[in-house]
């Protein structure tokens, strides 16, 4: 490092063992840094792991990424499990309607954004009317100004009425990529996000939007693999270890679990919104419970296991259905052999949530179904479902003013986390650019860097609770 320092002289805690923290940790420890990192669970990744039930390794969601994902793509790289996942040489998403004939959005060989045009022109589930009125809603949403202060306080629902786009076209074309990305339908969704999503993934660039697949089992491709690197990036990792409370001490952020009490120049918090408010809230007072105002987004997961292949889609989308997205994840997941197991992921699933296994099986085994007739004459061998009661946060107009950047105001604590302001809805992606910007901060703090804390900086009081609610939390 240029600063001189030598290699583990200086001491970085990292608190919580997702994406996030994995990436600050081996950033950390990559410029010298002395580096442990703490997790409550008995594994690695976070929100995006994997676990065996009757023999089956099911992952808790299906985590799609993008070809732009390149932080993500990175840290894949640097475990060493970038092989084991795919990105498609070229955009195509199934899309399947009772009834109908599948369809297919690809893209084309022109450059952005005219690289869908062919693909939405030819789209059966518009009519022409509604093909053209989405590609002139498709250039104005490229024609937004980003920073835009009407972007925060607006829906994007609303935002495509204005221009034209009525329910049938959002729900049949826009919510395709607004639920599975924002976790919300465009009705309830920040337009914010969604244009960014919509622009960085779609518009911008004609490859950008290539869906990338894990081949095999979360836990295999981020889990495992991050374990040994962190060893090998001589991280010391001590998972089961649930941090209770911060307390500032005289050389840093002490924080206490239940038996003991660890210190650090730098300490990293990288845990969900809603933890990491209670952590942080007898340190920033107010301003760390303005963080609940994140809220939260749920996720449900139904996997069903087939006696026979009913399905011939990697993975699909669905339209005039209650299935959003189907994978399927039989050779992941170690089906038995002539067996095909489909997950289905409902994003913003708040009705599915309150739904009983009973319910859920009654409304979605007829409706594969109707997309995949050979699953009439199928047995369903196992039907099993997955809830995440706080899968993200909520991608609501106003989220963007929340979120704060990596910096706080007490010396040596630095945020990470997707729902810190990367820019990004919360994602994978979003999740390691938090981890890099947290490492950054974290070590130009060991560095005795003199820079006052950024616009980005969550800040309170430096005794009692904070009371500074100035700017909210300025991305």
């Amino acid at each position: 490092m240029s600063s001189g320092r030598p290699a583990g002289a200086s001491r970085v805690l990292v608190v919580g063992g997702g994406l996030a923290g994995i990436t600050a940790a081996l950033d950390c420890a990559a410029a010298g840094a002395s580096v442990t990192l703490v997790e409550v669970r008995r594994r690695l990744g976070g929100a995006a792991y994997s676990f065996e039930r009757d023999g089956l390794w099911l992952d808790n969601g299906q985590h799609v990424f993008l070809r732009c994902c390149t932080a993500y793509r990175a840290l894949l790289a640097r475990l060493g499990s970038e092989q084991l996942t795919m990105v498609q040489p070229r955009l195509e998403i199934p899309v399947l309607k009772p009834g109908c004939p599948r369809a297919l959005l690809a893209r084309g060989r022109l450059p952005a954004p005219a690289h869908l045009a062919g693909a939405l022109l030819r789209y059966p589930h518009l009519s022409t009317r509604e093909r053209l009125g989405a590609a002139r809603a498709a250039i104005a949403l490229m024609r937004i100004r980003e920073g835009e202060p009407r972007l925060e306080a607006s829906a994007f629902g609303e935002w495509l009425a204005d221009h034209g786009q009525g329910p049938h076209a959002v729900a049949a074309l826009w919510d395709l990529i607004a639920l599975p990305t924002l976790n919300l339908p465009a009705a309830q969704a920040s337009l914010a996000l969604a244009a960014f999503v919509f622009r960085t993934g779609l518009l911008s660039a004609a490859d950008a939007g290539d869906v990338g697949l894990h081949r095999t089992a979360l836990s295999q491709t981020i889990g495992e693999p991050a374990e040994r690197a962190l060893a090998d990036a001589g991280v010391q990792v001590r998972l089961g270890w649930r941090a209770e409370r911060l307390v500032r001490g005289a050389h840093g952020i002490e924080v206490h679990g239940r038996d003991e009490a660890l210190s650090a120049q730098a300490t990293v918090l990288a845990v969900p919104h809603s933890r990491a408010a209670g952590l942080l809230e007898p340190l920033l007072g107010e301003r760390a419970r303005m963080l609940r105002g994140l809220g939260s987004s749920p996720i449900v997961n139904l996997h069903v296991v087939y006696d026979r292949p009913v399905c011939e889609e990697r993975f699909a989308a669905g339209v005039g259905t209650p299935v959003q997205y189907v994978f399927d994840r039989s050779d992941a997941a170690g089906a038995p052999a002539g067996c095909q197991y489909l997950a289905v992921s409902l994003s913003g699933a708040e009705r599915e949530m309150n739904m009983s296994v009973g319910a859920l099986r009654e409304r979605y085994l007829p409706a594969l179904c109707e997309l995949f007739p050979r699953a009439r004459q199928a047995r369903v061998e196992r039907f099993l479902v997955t809830r995440e009661h706080a899968a993200t946060f909520r991608a609501a107009p106003g989220v963007g003013a929340l979120r704060p950047g990596p910096e706080t105001s007490i010396p040596g604590l630095v945020l990470a986390g997707a729902w810190t302001a990367t820019g990004w809805p919360a994602t994978l992606e979003g999740a390691v650019l938090s981890g890099h910007a947290a490492a950054d901060c974290a070590l130009r703090t060991l560095e005795g860097d003199p820079r006052p804390p950024s616009a980005n900086t969550i800040a309170g009081a430096s005794t009692g609770a904070g009371t500074d609610t100035r700017g909210a939390f300025a991305r």
